[in-house]
């Protein structure tokens, strides 16, 4: 593991970060605004890690393939004949033409690199006249999770079930795999990726800019779990009147089957390292994923999952769903904004976090420890739930 330079950021200030809850300090302004840094990142905390990069069923049938980006890696997704999903990098063998665009879509029984015609099956062999196995496409490690695609581009990072953790056994309720997608929006936000998943840790600031949840959720109810895993995160009680998060907390779809009389009463925020935000819900999913463009620059694309018999209603719409988080998000899109502003101020200073932001402690010592390491570590798990607000998911229309 490479530890980041001290060049880049000065070590005491990330040891201050490292002090213990309620003495530590918040990371410096270089996380934020350097090139470097985010350089640094992308190679040891997103391409060393598993990076969630999607849904699988939006490779719905044999022949879908899907470009995306992977922390700095170019990512071929591909559904092969006998209905696995497949990695590549998205590099043809030939003259390192992309051979889908990233953000875009194909479909067909072969790949077809656009630059020269270099045709490759959908395992990634080669398809010339002669033995090309040496010019077959790169595969890179994909593994899937309960309907969402993981993808490790180093190849170096520990198996997913170890990184998952107890996480696996804290979702399985909602039967994730079952969920589909009902909406899709891709945002972008003028503001450091770690930025949106501090927000998505606290409702700290909940009373001062959410009215609209505080209705349904109150937002000092939360606990947080510290269970194996890279993940941070816990539920949040729904106020008496309300069965999900709503503007007016009810709920148009059907509750998810399996779950017990307290898990309909909760909705879970779990924050999984790198990139994905996990909002589960009674009767939906809501997941955003993360991808930084720049050292102030995120995209984020946030999906809305409901179980088939949801679908299956006459005349549903994810509406009460999509709009309550988009009035919300609007509203943390606005401040996570003004605080990327505000650290580039030369009055900015790390400060201290109260009580009620254990949950941002616990990730942004998890990225400071990186820092120190090399790369993505995790403490020992103390078995007993932490008080503390919880998070909200960082959207925008």
């Amino acid at each position: 593991m490479t530890r980041l330079p001290a060049s880049l950021m000065d070590p005491e200030a990330i040891t201050r970060t490292l002090l213990p809850f309620g003495a530590s300090r918040g990371l410096p302004r270089e996380a934020y605004d350097s090139a470097d840094v985010l350089r640094w990142e992308l190679k040891h905390l997103f391409d060393e890690a598993w990076v969630c990069v999607g849904r699988a069923d939006e490779l719905a049938e044999p022949g879908c393939q899907r470009a995306i980006r992977a922390g700095g890696e170019g990512l071929l997704l591909v559904r092969d004949g006998c209905g696995a999903v497949r990695g590549f990098s998205n590099v043809c063998r030939h003259r390192a033409h992309e051979l889908v665009q990233i953000g875009e879509c194909a479909r067909g029984s072969q790949i077809r690199c656009p630059y020269h015609g270099w045709a490759y099956d959908l395992t990634g062999k080669h398809r010339g006249g002669r033995d090309h196995a040496h010019e077959d496409l790169v595969p890179l490690r994909v593994e899937l999770w309960r309907g969402f695609v993981f993808a490790n581009v180093s190849g170096v990072a520990e198996p997913l079930a170890d990184w998952l953790g107890a996480l696996d056994e804290l979702a399985a309720d909602h039967q994730l795999d079952r969920m589909v997608i009902a909406a899709t929006h891709t945002y972008e936000l003028a503001a450091n990726w770690k930025l949106v998943i501090e927000n998505y840790h606290e409702c700290y600031h909940c009373p001062q800019i959410h009215p609209q949840l505080c209705r349904v959720s109150p937002p000092s109810s939360g606990q947080n779990f510290d269970r194996p895993g890279a993940w941070v995160g816990g539920p949040m009680e729904l106020m008496p009147h309300a069965e999900t998060m709503a503007l007016d907390g009810r709920s148009r779809g059907c509750m998810l089957p399996g779950l017990s009389a307290e898990q309909t009463r909760r909705v879970y925020y779990y924050g999984l390292c790198p990139n994905l935000l996990l909002s589960l819900h009674p009767d939906y999913v809501l997941t955003h994923r993360i991808e930084p463009v720049g050292p102030d620059r995120t995209r984020i694309e946030c999906q809305w999952l409901f179980p088939p018999e949801t679908l299956a209603l006459p005349d549903f719409s994810p509406a009460y769903a999509v709009d309550f988080w988009d009035v919300t998000n609007k509203q943390d899109w606005h401040a996570i904004e003004s605080v990327q502003r505000g650290i580039l101020s030369r009055g900015y200073i790390p400060g201290t976090f109260t009580p009620r932001e254990r949950a941002v402690y616990e990730f942004v010592t998890r990225v400071a420890r990186a820092y120190e390491r090399g790369g993505w570590t995790r403490p020992t798990p103390d078995p007993a739930p932490r008080p503390g607000s919880r998070p909200l998911p960082a959207a925008h229309a």
